[in-house]
């Protein structure tokens, strides 16, 4: 079975230096003197970048696939201030893994929060995102969501083995939608670090405080500068929708196919946050669209 490889690029943030890691795909497609196309995929706001190993497979003979750890998750540096867990850094970061793929245009799929830091970099002037996949995310995320993650976020867990921990993860995560007992082992193995004769989440439980200080009135003042950020997205864009998702609305999902880039909007029955891209409806909906030359 193919097997992405684990890098690193370094990034500044107000505390110093810190390194991010990445998953690499190999492209497995037809030899072509031009380099292969790169699609990024960016996980959720506790997730880490193993989350795309099934899509990667998928589409690796199409693309390099770079999977990111977003920095005090995975394999990737915890910050000094937590204070820095926040959107702006994370889109920093990413123009740092931009300038060093050395790839003038990629294709960008993000989950949640890796949906948002799409949002933040493709609506910047001069960026390079071909085509966008927003996977269940938009710029008003509802409250009531967030108070929900913020219910568990960051919580310190210890785990006598990774069964127990994928279980736990099972308990907060059923919204994902139906899975197989090996899809959320392998789904959930990459959750976890080893803790002398236990096991812990893989992230800083600190990405949680900034995450804490959000009232409903900074998330609308957030939902405001996103939404100025969508509606000066030029590239297509795709929104993913789980049909029972708590966190993006079915009011803000047709807002979006109405204005900025007019989304496509495809929801899957079944799901709620955030369709996890192992089953092949998903799969084939994003490769449609992601290899569609039209």
């Amino acid at each position: 079975m193919t097997e992405p490889q684990l890098k690193f690029v370094q990034c500044l943030s107000a505390s110093g230096l810190h390194r991010m890691a990445f998953w690499e795909w190999a492209y497995t497609g037809p030899a072509s003197a031009e380099a292969p196309p790169v699609l990024i995929c960016v996980h959720g706001l506790s997730r880490q970048g193993r989350d795309f190993d099934t899509l990667a497979r998928a589409l690796q003979s199409h693309y390099r696939v770079i999977c990111p750890d977003v920095v005090g998750r995975g394999k990737s540096d915890w910050l000094a201030q937590p204070a820095g867990y926040q959107l702006p850094n994370y889109v920093a970061d990413m123009v740092t893994l931009l300038a060093r793929l050395d790839a003038p245009v990629v294709d960008w799929l993000g989950t949640s929060m890796g949906g948002l830091i799409g949002i933040g970099l493709a609506s910047l002037p001069g960026n390079p995102i071909r085509r966008l996949v927003l996977n269940d995310v938009g710029p008003t995320i509802e409250f009531e969501a967030l108070q929900r993650i913020g219910g568990y976020l960051g919580q310190p867990k210890r785990f006598a083995s990774c069964a127990e921990g994928a279980d736990y993860l099972w308990g907060i995560s059923k919204s994902f939608g139906p899975h197989s007992p090996a899809q959320w082992a392998a789904l959930s193995a990459p959750m976890f670090k080893p803790d002398g004769d236990g096991f812990k989440l893989h992230y800083d439980p600190a990405i949680a405080q900034p995450f804490a200080a959000f009232t409903a009135e900074l998330a609308a003042m957030g939902s405001a500068a996103m939404w100025r950020a969508f509606d000066a997205i030029a590239c297509p864009t795709l929104l993913l929708r789980g049909a029972d998702s708590d966190l993006l609305s079915p009011a803000t999902a047709q807002a979006m196919t109405q204005r900025g880039p007019r989304v496509a909007l495809r929801e899957f029955a079944g799901v709620g946050h955030a369709p996890t891209l192992l089953v092949p409806d998903q799969i084939a909906a994003v490769a449609e669209f992601l290899l569609n030359e039209a």
